[in-house]
């Protein structure tokens, strides 16, 4: 099991830059394929980006393609999740994720952060 606490979200005017970092410990993230997801107020989970645990190829949503950039850093045990051009729609928790398939899907993920929020301002 891996431990994964977010930070970097608050509060943004649309348009806007933020970059989420998720910080691992217990087990190195080297063994994971890792992602981020997002939940709005009455919506379900949904999936943002994921990242290879081997070649660090990348998949992201439509809705945050050219937007984001999700990247990892092994030999710090760290995660990020670039965010430029942001619009309301993109207000939500955000949450790291980990887990042992590619895509990162949530089906197969085994270890959630607690989230951190990203309100976007019109």
């Amino acid at each position: 099991q891996v431990q994964l606490v977010e930070s970097g979200g608050g509060l943004v005017q649309a348009g806007g830059s933020l970059r989420l970092s998720c910080a691992a410990s217990g087990r190195t993230i080297s063994r994971y394929d890792m992602g981020w997801f997002r939940q709005a107020p009455g919506k379900e989970r949904e999936f943002v980006a994921t990242i290879d645990r081997l070649t660090s190829r990348t998949y992201y949503a439509g809705s945050v393609k050219g937007r984001f950039t999700i990247s990892r850093d092994n030999a710090k045990n760290m995660v990020y999740l670039q965010m430029n051009s942001l619009k309301p729609e993109d207000t939500a928790v955000y949450y790291c994720a980990a887990g042992d398939r590619y895509p990162l899907l949530s089906r197969s993920v085994d270890d959630w952060g607690q989230g951190t929020q990203v309100t976007v301002s019109s």
